[in-house]
């Protein structure tokens, strides 16, 4: 049985039955007979069901958006943002998908013709984290029903009555048996899935530990895997910025989510010529962000996602804090529910282990640099390499940091987002593979090849001998 817990209460919020392992064979059979026909459906029809589970979760917009804040948090502002987004990427793929899978077209061969051909896989298995609970599974789901493929998910335990809410948009929708199934099942059962030979790829999102196990057993499998495994984004400022713009998107950016994104701006690395004043600026409006009751409109941040997660933040800052860095706030807040104040870290020793860690709750770390090499070397000097905000209006270094930091994504003057039409994904620790675009689509497709040789002119009729 999954218990989820209102993070803000301390409460029990909902409860889903644990599936029997008869029950995960039965789904994966469903999900291999549902791919042997949707393979075969045609592409507006494919399009047509993604803007029907889209007015789906805008008819229940409010529902699903207080469904996620009680069960992980967020503030009900950014959920209704999040449900609102999953719509959108939903009718990104139906008005834009068909062309991605056009034929692509290949100069010719010798006299043979040459195209290329996207085919589907098959059900392609998603391991999604609590912290996006729906737009963290629409963008593997929405490419993979465009594609051609079917889905199978294992959500988090803390979001398991979002997973059930997705299901049932889905196949409210109008969805063929099988198109989608949420599989309430705990993470043991996930290598045995994966081994399953009617599991054709697997996607997931989450820790470096549970990413090295997933790609372990699709190694294993020999199976195609996606993996997107957080990161401690960079968050460069140069004299150049307009610095009014960049404190208060930094402040945005570390908070977003209760810090608890895995591109969240982690940490703000400021040229010396600005960092009193931007340290000054940015710690008092960390301080003054509003944490409270995440259904208050007025409230910035609600609660860490479990007390769990709160209590393994603070143990990190202690670790921080015995390296010899100082923190300005940070403190977890009395009452029942999982709440942590915002927080600032300085005099942070870069090469301690500590600051190699993905601290994934809604504090920074601050670090002053002398110059852009300064600020490239101690940006790329962590395992992780997601995503990264910039900020100068000098060209030139714009083009420096484009060219040399290390991350999947690179936001110049504004913060880091993710979108339906750009791909995602990191480099390093943070995973490989890409979502979202026709990349993430493409990921779990065969592109095959064909080759087509002319027709060889009909021979010469026999002649009949004359008399």
């Amino acid at each position: 049985m999954f218990q989820s817990i209102d993070p803000a209460t301390g409460a029990p919020a909902h409860t889903i039955p644990e599936m029997t392992a008869d029950q995960v064979e039965a789904a994966v059979a469903r999900a291999a007979a549902a791919f042997r026909d949707w393979r075969l459906t045609p592409l507006e029809a494919r399009a047509a069901l993604l803007e029907a589970i889209a007015e789906e979760f805008d008819r229940h917009r409010e529902r699903l958006a207080r469904l996620a804040t009680t069960e992980m948090g967020k503030t009900l502002k950014s959920a209704r943002a999040e449900v609102e987004k999953c719509a959108a990427g939903l009718r990104y793929y139906a008005q834009h998908g068909p062309a991605m899978l056009r034929e692509i077209e290949v100069p010719s061969v010798g006299a043979a013709r040459v195209r290329q051909v996207w085919l589907p896989i098959g059900p392609v298995l998603a391991v999604m984290p609590w912290n996006f609970p729906y737009w963290q599974v629409v963008r593997f789901l929405a490419p993979a029903i465009m594609a051609g493929n079917v889905g199978l998910l294992k959500h988090a335990s803390l979001t398991q009555g979002c997973a059930s809410a997705i299901e049932e948009m889905v196949a409210a929708a109008g969805a063929p048996a099988g198109l989608f199934q949420n599989l309430a099942i705990r993470a043991g059962a996930v290598a045995p899935l994966i081994a399953d030979p009617r599991i054709a790829a697997v996607t997931l999102t989450g820790s470096e530990e549970a990413g090295a196990k997933v790609a372990a057993a699709a190694g294993s499998a020999l199976k195609k895997v996606v993996l997107e495994l957080g990161g401690s984004d960079p968050f460069i400022v140069m004299p150049s910025a307009d610095l009014d713009r960049a404190v208060k998107t930094a402040v945005t950016a570390r908070l977003q989510n209760a810090g608890q994104s895995c591109i969240c701006a982690k940490r703000m690395i400021v040229h010396a010529e600005i960092y009193d004043a931007f340290a000054e600026r940015f710690t008092e409006a960390m301080r003054a962000a509003k944490v409270g009751d995440p259904t208050d409109e007025s409230v910035d941040l609600g609660p860490l996602s479990s007390a769990e997660q709160r209590d393994t933040v603070v143990a990190q800052l202690a670790r921080f804090q015995a390296a010899g860095a100082r923190l300005a706030g940070g403190e977890a807040l009395p009452g029942k529910g999982a709440f942590l104040a915002p927080g600032v870290l300085t005099d942070v020793p870069p090469r301690d282990p500590i600051a190699q860690e993905e601290l994934f709750g809604p504090v920074a770390m601050l670090f002053r640099v002398a110059d852009i090499d300064e600020a490239i070397a101690l940006a790329n000097d962590v395992p992780f390499g997601l995503g990264s905000s910039v900020w100068t209006n000098d060209a030139a270094e714009q083009a420096r940091f484009v060219r040399d930091l290390e991350a999947g994504m690179t936001a110049v003057n504004q913060m880091l987002a993710s979108t339906p039409e750009a791909a995602f994904g990191g480099v390093k620790r943070s995973g490989h593979g890409r979502e979202l675009g026709p990349w993430g689509m493409h990921e779990f497709m065969n592109l095959k090849t064909v080759t087509i040789a002319d027709a060889p002119a009909p021979a010469p009729s026999p002649q009949v001998q004359g008399e």
